[in-house]
């Protein structure tokens, strides 16, 4: 399992290099938007490996609301540490 999480975080780099080497922000808005589906698929993969269903939850709030999801994980990780 470990080796599929770092194939998929290799997989995650793709969008990201083709967007620092375009100029064109359609294809940059289009590879953060692949790099945040990705990014929640495996947050779900991990959630399954570890049966932690809360960080699941936090998944599939990222894969359905798309970056706002992000911007909410990171709000709420804020206010957390603000305690």
């Amino acid at each position: 399992m470990n080796l599929m999480l770092i194939a998929m975080i290799l997989v995650l780099l793709i969008p990201i290099y083709e967007a620092w080497r375009d100029d064109d922000i359609w294809q940059k808005m289009l590879a953060f938007a692949s790099a945040a589906t990705k990014t929640s698929v495996m947050i779900l993969v991990i959630s399954v490996l570890r049966d932690d269903w809360m960080i699941g939850v936090v998944g599939v709030i990222i894969l359905s609301v798309g970056n706002a999801g992000l911007m909410l994980l990171a709000h709420l990780i804020k206010r957390m540490n603000e305690r």
